[in-house]
């Protein structure tokens, strides 16, 4: 990995997934007793609105960090994300040409793990919700649509990406 998300990653030698467990082991107890002192609607709201604001700038963070084109900062996130996400799905490249992307993941352990935890809800907060926050470097050049995912019991989770036709040169 080049650097690009150590500051995300905190230590490069620990794999996403490892991480992630790690940030449940807090955040689980912490929306629970949320849960039971606000009630799950305010909790749940309160706690999306946190995890995703600190996403955006994150990746918003990364992607000014990196010179060239919006497009070419997503596809360095990308890229790199992918790598460390990677390891941990299962997919299918259903197209790749200079208008989309389209790929199925069709297994994803971060998945397995937070339904198994009971808090899918969390899951697609930390992980899923990522992936819009990345496409959003492209700065309106990558567009993001995804139907479903396997967090939120699909069978499969449909990335497809959409980009901006490239000026003449």
């Amino acid at each position: 990995m080049n650097g690009l998300l150590d500051d995300y990653l905190v230590d490069p030698e620990v794999s996403l997934l490892d991480k992630t467990r790690m940030q449940a082991q807090v955040l689980v107890p912490v929306v629970r007793a949320l849960r039971a002192r606000l009630g799950k609607d305010e909790a749940d709201a309160l706690v999306k609105q946190a995890l995703r604001d600190w996403s955006k700038q994150l990746f918003a963070g990364i992607a000014a960090g990196i010179d060239g084109s919006p497009r070419g900062k997503w596809a360095a996130i990308q890229k790199v994300f992918g790598e460390v996400s990677g390891r941990e799905v299962e997919f299918e490249v259903r197209r790749h040409d200079e208008q989309a992307l389209d790929i199925d993941v069709t297994r994803c352990r971060f998945a397995d793990f937070f339904r198994a935890l009971g808090e899918p809800e969390l899951g697609a907060l930390l992980i899923c919700a990522a992936d819009f926050d990345i496409a959003a470097a492209g700065e309106g050049e990558v567009a993001l649509d995804r139907a479903q995912t396997i967090m939120q019991g699909a069978p499969e989770c449909t990335f497809r990406y959409r980009f901006a036709p490239r000026e003449a040169r």
